[in-house]
């Protein structure tokens, strides 16, 4: 955490800088990417003079040149410690939050926007409540960085350290995973504990994420250990079968599934099926859910008598003679069928 900033002074007018998709909290040390050739010039005359700029994040993030009314209107004053050129014609500049800001009123937009701005005083002071909300803050934070690979160790300590409720505020809505919007609401929170109070909901909802997530990986490693050591098994005792000059029972019983389809007697239609389906057996483990089903259907193809057929008797009489054993004299059985 940097040192105290509350002794700058704010100039009355600032040149604001929009942001995309970045929100800038006081008292943090940030790094900005500026590629637009007129924000990159805006930098460069903010350097020749205090070093103070406005920072505030687009409404609208498909545009690299925002109107003043697609532009949030509180942000945060922010001192230019660093810039770096590169040579794609983009800068990179390291700044320093100072103090929460309002904007008043643009007083500039062309070639650059400037804006009076409202220096906005954090309100409240330390009681029991604000102490209890930043332990349980303090709290469901670091049980997310426990959970969180996107956090560092080392934010733990920090967190821990810090007396000031609305600087440890801050610090968690920084690195917290919440959308551009979250984030705008926590720094227009100007009390610190209300601002506290806002974050308990997000914290919560990130840790029952974080929770499930890391719930459906442990499942899913203890699915996939077990497979591995069913694999593992299974392959040992193939070798263990091999050594012993035996075959192992699946193979046993495929084999024997290839010499039953080969006495079946099949038509050529149903050899290649029962061919395919054997390959597909072969290569499929017997523990397998449709291993059942391709044994079943094997067993089916192999049961009609394919090639055997018998001489049909088409003689009315003789066909007559047969229902007449059995119902003879009723004629209303027998002349249906003849």
């Amino acid at each position: 955490m940097p040192e105290d900033s509350k002794e700058v002074k704010i100039p009355a007018e600032l040149p604001i800088l929009p942001l995309k998709n970045q929100v800038v909290f006081p008292y943090l040390i940030v790094p900005l990417v500026i590629s637009n050739e007129r924000m990159i010039k805006l930098t460069d005359e903010t350097l020749l003079g205090n070093k103070i700029i406005g920072l505030c994040t687009q409404l609208r993030q498909d545009t690299d040149e925002p109107n003043p009314d697609e532009i949030y209107q509180v942000g945060t004053a922010a001192l230019i410690i660093k810039m770096l050129r590169f040579p794609d014609g983009s800068s990179r500049i390291l700044v320093q939050g100072l103090n929460r800001i309002r904007i008043a009123k643009f007083v500039e937009t062309e070639p650059d926007l400037k804006a009076r701005v409202e220096v906005l005083k954090e309100r409240g002071k330390k009681s029991i409540e604000a102490e209890a909300l930043m332990r349980n803050v303090v709290s469901l934070f670091q049980k997310i960085i426990a959970l969180a690979p996107y956090l560092p160790d080392e934010l733990q300590a920090v967190s821990m350290n810090i007396e000031d409720a609305g600087k440890m505020a801050d610090l968690i809505a920084s690195n917290l995973n919440l959308t551009i919007a979250e984030r705008q609401q926590i720094l227009e929170t100007v009390d610190p504990k209300e601002r506290l109070q806002r974050l308990i909901p997000m914290l919560s909802k990130e840790l029952a994420i974080l929770e499930l997530g890391d719930k459906i990986r442990t499942q899913v490693k203890a699915e996939m250990d077990k497979d591995q050591r069913d694999y593992f098994l299974r392959e040992q005792m193939k070798a263990i079968q091999r050594e012993l000059g035996e075959g192992d029972e699946h193979s046993v019983e495929v084999a024997n599934l290839r010499q039953k389809v080969e006495k079946a007697n099949l038509s050529p239609e149903a050899l290649k099926a029962a061919n395919d389906e054997l390959d597909r057996l072969a290569r499929m483990p017997p523990h397998a859910a449709e291993y059942t089903v391709s044994r079943t259907y094997i067993d089916w193809l192999t049961q009609p008598p394919w090639n055997v057929s018998t001489t049909d008797r088409l003689h009315v009489k003789a066909s007559r003679a047969i229902p007449d054993e059995d119902h003879y004299d009723l004629e209303k059985c027998t002349d249906p069928i003849v």
